[in-house]
């Protein structure tokens, strides 16, 4: 994946969320009669701008982080009076609210678009179908061994490997029981059990929830050959080459890519000789696996990748939604996810998970990159995801977002007239502070990950 794929899949994500995060407040105001006076897509030097015949102006500027919509406001600059009643201090507290409010909503819809047009095309994924369970491990002790299919988890349904890491994840840094139903293939008794959570993965940087229950699942088989060499990697420099059949490594035979992978990633600097097939000629290749960080574990890396294989239909559980039963799944997504985002949020100010989890720019524009070179349909995937993060984020009651806005008018609702200046400004004050602390933050985060 290339910098320049990475930033450019990036800006675009951005500039997708953020054009209809600011269409969403302009459209509104423009039907409560209020003047725009800006409509602005980034931030700084003005790289391309033109006037409509109402005045506003349509800017494109040089920072692609966010955007805004500049409205006329008494607050701000002197009114002319025949310009008064379309100044946005001057409308109804509920104008005001739709107003402000309008940009998540516009996000949320844009989410559940997305979600829709993915559903349209049907979901596939992977059965979660156990493969082993460690021993001493919380799956042990609730009882789960391999060959078992994990039905749901706390009575969450868990028909798909996404469905079961969504369940497991609302429990991260918790203590407590939590419940399993599980079955064998084509038996007709359904196992309940329960295993005992403590503190689950609380200090854990990017927690792997199925791992962290002691579980390996089931996967393909995946054939020993390589389909990719990472330029750069110490593969490459090794001399392996796509195509080669990977037969032994230190004269341990591999038996599939799996295997393989697992081999490396626990032999981080160690010399390993591998016994490879080219063109029906065996070779010995040297190669020591370069240690990088995986979370809190130092693991090996080569930077080769698998040969693309059909996944037997066995181990796939496949959906198929009408237009109307897609855009209910959408529906249902959206919402999911804004809970997930909302439980985080709550579990982070509790001390429940890690804030080494925060993702800044840098991290967002890796997975962006990563999603555009996996295709369309997971960039789109991405764009929706990120679409409900941005809704979500900007509703929480914290002055200088959108729901620190809509917090002081409903305060205003209740009394029956505004919130006064000072206090306004001393939140507006508090929350730029705690906004610019979680971003430093958070880009302290993605670089500690580089």
């Amino acid at each position: 994946m290339s910098l320049i794929q990475t930033v450019l899949s990036f800006v675009v994500a951005l500039l997708i969320l953020v054009s209809i995060h600011e269409f969403g407040h302009f459209y509104v105001a423009r039907r409560c009669g209020v003047k725009v006076l800006r409509f602005s897509i980034g931030f700084g030097k003005v790289l391309w701008s033109w006037r409509d015949k109402q005045g506003t102006e349509y800017a494109l500027a040089a920072l692609p982080l966010g955007g805004y919509v500049k409205m006329l406001d008494e607050r701000e600059a002197p009114v002319n009076s025949d310009e008064q009643s379309m100044a946005f201090n001057n409308k109804t507290v509920w104008q005001r609210i739709a107003i402000v409010a309008a940009g998540p909503i516009a996000n949320f819809l844009l989410a559940i678009l997305l979600f829709w047009v993915l559903l349209l095309q049907g979901q596939r994924d992977l059965i979660p179908q156990i493969a082993s369970v460690e021993p001493g491990s919380i799956a042990a002790q609730a009882g789960l061994e391999a060959g078992q299919e994990i039905l749901s988890v706390d009575a969450i349904p868990t028909p798909t490997w996404q469905a079961l890491n969504k369940a497991l994840l609302n429990r991260l840094g918790e203590t407590g029981t939590i419940a399993f139903s599980v079955a064998y293939p084509d038996s007709h008794f359904t196992y309940e059990s329960e295993g005992r959570l403590d503190n689950w993965l609380r200090d854990s940087t990017d927690p792997d929830p199925v791992a962290g229950l002691g579980i390996k699942l089931r996967l393909p088989e995946i054939p020993a050959v390589i389909g990719e060499v990472v330029a750069g990697g110490v593969a490459e420099a090794a001399g392996f080459a796509v195509g080669d059949r990977l037969i032994a490594v230190n004269d341990i035979a591999i038996s599939d890519w799996q295997f393989w992978v697992d081999y490396v990633r626990t032999h981080p600097e160690r010399d390993m000789v591998v016994l490879i097939e080219r063109e029906a000629t065996e070779l010995r290749i040297e190669l020591r696996p370069q240690a990088i960080k995986d979370g809190q574990h130092t693991v090996g890396w080569v930077g080769l990748g698998a040969q693309a294989g059909s996944i037997p239909e066995s181990m796939i559980r496949t959906y198929e939604y009408t237009v109307f039963g897609a855009f209910v799944a959408g529906v249902n997504k959206t919402w999911e996810t804004s809970g997930f985002v909302l439980l985080s949020v709550k579990k982070l100010i509790l001390g429940e998970i890690s804030t080494k989890n925060l993702s800044g720019p840098i991290t967002i524009a890796k997975v962006a990159g990563s999603s555009a070179e996996s295709g369309l349909r997971s960039f789109i995937g991405f764009v929706a995801l990120l679409s409900v993060f941005l809704a979500v984020f900007n509703l929480l009651p914290i002055p200088v977002l959108d729901g620190g806005h809509l917090f002081y008018y409903f305060i205003e609702v209740i009394k029956g007239k505004p919130v006064s200046d000072k206090v306004q400004m001393l939140g507006y004050q508090v929350g730029l502070f705690l906004v610019i602390s979680l971003s430093v933050l958070a880009l302290y985060n993605d670089i500690m990950r580089l």
